[in-house]
């Protein structure tokens, strides 16, 4: 989560109250208006506390119109329904809840016949509160698997394990990296390639890695990494070297497009190399934000050391996890979403989300300013830049532009060895129709004759441009 710093002046000015808020006494409760930094002497009616917190939020963005977010941001009322009578259940509390803790049980077989575990009674797995929690389970078990490898091998004051990972990882593994004192070592983008090379990720592995990891689905273009390739060459490196390194795959968006629409790309359980795979529900899972899946091949992918068991809620149900209590509600939607849904119902609103995105890019790349990069024929995500003709304006410009209009792009600068490069990245999700990117095409459109006519790029503060900063 975001850190936040305390206010500058600790006695600003307290919230205005309207008078048709207040259900006791208005006078009163207009009197004696909230502060906005510390707690107030006396509580508030539940109308009136509702109606400030309602307003304040009418200044956020509309959630539907963020083309930067991967998340959920729309579901049926049937699943909200749910989610409104489970927000209440501890998910930690499986004995109490035993039906909830089924259901998550259900939805990790599920996940495990989806990505061809070879025995998918002998995959384990967990809910999560999203892939970076799942990515950090991922990673403790590869380091406790190599510490038991190489246990009485070194000193351990000496060693220092890694792990290898293009340097287009989503920010997560840098924090599993800085937290569990693993060394990164990342494979930079050169020329128009955007992820992970599987050779140079191989050169990069030693006694000491502890894993590599494949993204299926950069966060920087939406591109696949090509995980059967990467596990070809560490198998190549194990008959050189007698090293044998596993793979982790970070499928926190590919892992829930690949299985339905590209079912002849292996990239999954098939190949005996992935040791564990990851995944967001509330990504292409189609889940509001709150759960993601962490999956081993078999027990001897997850050291047990890892898992706790706990008698003092009842029972004696095993869990992995950073965190203790979290609600119940978001793994409920997963299971009614794969039940509702079955394969053919994923197949179909995963195909209706990259048609829009390859229209959308379509529709782009013809207007002429700009150039595309990816075109969402992986994920449904494109990234594109600016047209080498183009002096008059940058990315950054383009995204300040369309936020006067209520859309939210992102535009950022690639990381080594491509920070020459500054895209706008467009991630379409279900809810955003082929209506809403005809609208937004056109809004981009209208803005382009400005955009020309200016003498030069006028976002000078690149990172105030296009963000909120804490």
């Amino acid at each position: 989560m975001p850190l936040h710093r305390g206010p500058e002046k600790p006695d600003e000015r307290p919230l205005s109250v309207n008078p048709f808020y207040g259900e006791a006494n208005p006078a009163v409760e207009m009197a004696e208006a909230p502060p906005k930094h510390r707690l107030a002497e006396a509580p508030l009616t539940p109308t009136t506390a509702y109606q400030l917190v309602h307003d304040e939020l009418m200044l956020d963005g509309n959630s539907r119109l963020n083309l930067a977010t991967f998340v959920t941001t729309w579901m049926e009322p049937q699943a909200g329904t749910l989610m409104g009578e489970c927000r209440d259940k501890n998910m930690i509390d499986k004995d109490e809840y035993p039906r909830t803790a089924e259901l998550e049980r259900r939805c990790v077989a599920m996940l495990a016949d989806l990505w061809n575990a070879p025995d998918p009674s002998a995959a384990v797995g967990c809910s999560t509160t999203g892939s970076s929690e799942a990515c950090m389970l991922a990673g403790m078990a590869l380091k406790r698997r190599w510490a038991r490898r190489n246990a009485g091998r070194h000193p351990a004051r000496d060693v220092r394990p890694n792990l290898v990972m293009g340097v287009n990882v989503q920010v997560c593994w840098e924090k599993f990296c800085n937290f569990w004192e693993v060394e990164a070592r990342r494979v930079p983008m050169e020329g128009d390639r955007f992820h992970l090379d599987p050779q140079a990720a191989a050169e990069l592995c030693d006694e000491n890695t502890i894993g590599v990891v494949g993204i299926l689905g950069s966060t920087y273009d939406g591109s696949y990494e090509p995980v059967a390739d990467l596990c070809a060459a560490l198998d190549a490196l194990r008959e050189r070297t007698g090293l044998d390194v596993p793979v982790h795959v970070d499928g926190a968006s590919g892992g829930m497009v690949a299985p339905f629409l590209d079912e002849d790309l292996v990239w999954d359980f098939r190949l005996p190399r992935v040791a564990s795979i990851n995944t967001s529900g509330h990504k292409y899972g189609l889940v509001y934000p709150g759960v993601g899946w962490a999956l081993w091949r078999d027990k001897e992918a997850l050291p047990e050391e890892l898992v706790f068991r706990v008698s003092y809620l009842g029972g004696d149900m095993p869990t992995f996890a950073l965190n203790f209590s979290r609600p119940g509600a978001q793994v409920v939607a997963q299971y009614y979403t794969f039940l509702r849904l079955g394969r053919e119902g994923y197949r179909l609103v995963q195909q209706s989300t990259r048609d829009v995105a390859r229209h959308l890019a379509e529709r782009i790349g013809a207007l002429g300013d700009f150039r595309l990069l990816t075109r969402g024929d992986q994920l449904p995500v494109f990234a594109f830049t600016t047209a080498a003709d183009i002096t008059s304006y940058d990315v950054f410009d383009v995204s300040r532009r369309l936020r006067e209009n209520g859309w939210l792009v992102p535009a950022y600068t690639f990381p080594p060895n491509r920070q020459d490069l500054s895209v706008l990245r467009v991630v379409c999700r279900n809810g955003f129709s082929s209506d809403l990117a005809e609208l937004f095409v056109e809004d981009l459109a209208r803005l382009l004759p400005d955009l020309r006519r200016q003498p030069h790029p006028l976002t000078r503060d690149r990172a105030a441009a296009t963000g909120f900063h804490h």
